[in-house]
């Protein structure tokens, strides 16, 4: 799949190079002698090695030997980066990186030919989510102005798909289908559990060896300024999706001199103190008001699907058929869990909402078959959700410190069950592991420029997303001085960037292609919901679903 990055082999380059950080920064201070070095001091003299090392070497793209079928003019490379910044010259990985080059075409005027600006990096999120395949938005009708003007690029973050792949379990034992979903566990249920999650942290010490504590966030941002390095690129435009927000914004904090545009679409929560427990916590309140809003829906649709006029109907005949699955797995391989996974996503993305719904209805009737097809495991993709999986765990819990004492994990998450029962039980399962974890953990960076220190970046966020909760936006323009905030109102999609409200595509477009934002805050009227149907055609997409990364759990 990937052409080989150059590495430069001229050894005055490269013993210049140590002393050198990229242009636009500043070097890092010296100790007196004998004096401790200030924390991370290392690590940010190790990212301005790597980043002279890889501006010189550049990315040798090439065709995409591994990607079949794919439209467009995609390229695919590679670029080396330190497993650990601190010893720049110890072990190097490779990330993969793909690229489609600006088209200069103005798709409302054929005759005009569009300056390009540089490359435009993205991030899908995750932790986990793979940004490979992003260049292809360039198809999209909502893409191709930025598309004329930017070369779009997506990468394999470190420890996802090819790009050093983390493991912490066989991928042929990772879908445990079918399971239960218990929204009031069983105390013998809790040590089921916390054996399991111990269990799974051991399999990422022992699968992923000793290199283990070198993914996270922090390094996910030095690898965002190699990679601008490599790419030639003097400042970094960047846009970031849920996740990719925070360490889009922790790199606005490493190296805010190197910025010339960022968005931060659907942004996490940045506060030291919220890394990560608390902001999982604040999200699986936030998906039992999104579970209502879907409620809500399929009840002005009761026509259509038959589930109840009201919310506590609606709500009646999905515990109904919740219990049914747990009796009797559909297709033998769709039980609660998968029920619940299934319903979650429509929680991130309300285009979903017609096929669920409609799936609910037909089970209900007795033809499992629609229920299957959507919440049925995908086995074929097996290995690249355990990758997945074990990105989001390794960097989640090596980012921060968690409570170790399962009593914290229970009081807390019982008490949030009694009013969020949808998804709490659920979220502390997924990041139990890092009760038990085997590495050491860092300290949150406290995100934070002052005036003048960063151009000024672009927040997208709609009002009632439940995967990163609206208050995050808010604290997130707070800590980033200058920032600019456009909110969708009355909107819950996870992810508002090219979408389908017009406005907020107005806003993306004005800002990435002339600068242009709003004055501090902005909104956008809700784009329309989604009409009801009873047939299992999807809703949006096939390549705008392939676009999507791993739905971001932080």
């Amino acid at each position: 799949m990937r052409a080989a990055a150059l590495y430069s082999a001229a050894g005055s380059l490269l013993l210049t190079a140590l002393a050198l950080a990229p242009a636009g920064s500043a070097p890092a201070a010296s100790a007196a002698p004998g004096a401790p070095a200030a924390p991370g001091a290392a690590e940010r003299q190790g990212t301005a090695v790597a980043a002279a090392r890889a501006r010189a070497a550049g990315i040798d793209f090439g065709k995409c030997s591994d990607l079949k079928d794919m439209p467009g003019a995609m390229q695919c490379g590679t670029v080396s980066v330190p497993l650990d910044y601190a010893q720049p010259g110890g072990k190097q990985i490779k990330l993969t990186v793909t690229r489609v080059a600006a088209t200069h075409k103005d798709p409302h005027n054929s005759k005009r030919r569009v300056r390009r600006q540089g490359a435009l990096v993205y991030n899908p999120g995750g932790p986990g989510g793979d940004g490979q395949y992003f260049p292809l938005v360039g198809l999209l009708p909502e893409w191709k102005r930025i598309a004329s003007a930017y070369d779009l690029i997506g990468y394999s973050p470190r420890g996802v798909g090819r790009s050093a792949p983390l493991s912490c379990e066989d991928p042929g034992r990772f879908f445990k289908a079918p399971s239960q979903a218990p929204t009031h566990p069983s105390d013998s249920y809790k040590q089921e559990r916390i054996a399991q999650a111990k269990a799974y942290a051991q399999g990422c010490a022992k699968r992923s060896g000793s290199g283990l504590k070198q993914f996270n966030s922090l390094n996910n941002a030095r690898d965002l300024d190699v990679l601008r390095a490599a790419l030639g690129e003097q400042k970094l435009t960047f846009m970031g999706a849920s996740y990719g927000t925070y360490f889009g914004a922790l790199y606005a904090t490493l190296f805010p001199s190197h910025v010339r545009r960022m968005v931060f679409d659907s942004a996490v929560n940045p506060a030291p103190e919220q890394i990560w427990y608390r902001n999982n916590l604040d999200q699986s309140a936030a998906f039992e008001s999104r579970w209502t809003d879907f409620r809500q829906w399929i009840a002005r649709h009761d026509d259509v699907y038959r589930l109840g006029r009201t919310v506590a109907t609606v709500q009646h005949n999905y515990t109904k058929a919740s219990a049914q699955l747990a009796a009797r797995p559909a297709g033998g391989k769709v039980g609660p869990a998968e029920l619940q996974a299934a319903f979650l996503s429509a929680g991130y993305y309300d285009d979903y909402w017609p096929k669920r719904a409609q799936a609910l209805s037909a089970y209900l009737k007795g033809d499992p078959k629609p229920l299957v097809e959507q919440a049925g495991p995908a086995t074929e993709a097996a290995a690249e959700a355990e990758n997945s999986n074990a990105v989001y765990t390794a960097v989640e819990c090596n980012d921060a410190a968690w409570p170790t004492d399962f009593k914290v994990w229970d009081r807390d998450n019982t008490r949030l069950a009694r009013v969020a029962p949808f998804e709490t039980w659920d979220n502390a399962w997924m990041n139990l592991p890092c009760a038990y974890w085997p590495t050491s953990r860092q300290q949150p960076l406290d995100v934070r420029t002052g005036p003048g220190e960063l151009p000024t970046t672009l927040i997208l966020a709609a009002e009632r997303d439940a995967a990163t909760p609206y208050d995050g936006a808010l604290e997130m323009q707070r800590r980033l001085s200058g920032s600019v905030l456009v909110t969708e109102r009355d909107a819950g999609t996870h992810g508002i960037a090219g979408g389908p409200n017009k406005c907020v595509n107005g806003y993306l477009d004005a800002y990435l292609l002339e600068g242009r934002t709003p004055e501090q805050r902005a909104s956008c009227a809700p784009h329309t919901e989604p009409r009801p149907s009873t047939g299992d055609r999807a809703h949006r997409s096939p390549l705008k679903d392939s676009l999507k990364g791993k739905a971001p759990r932080g």
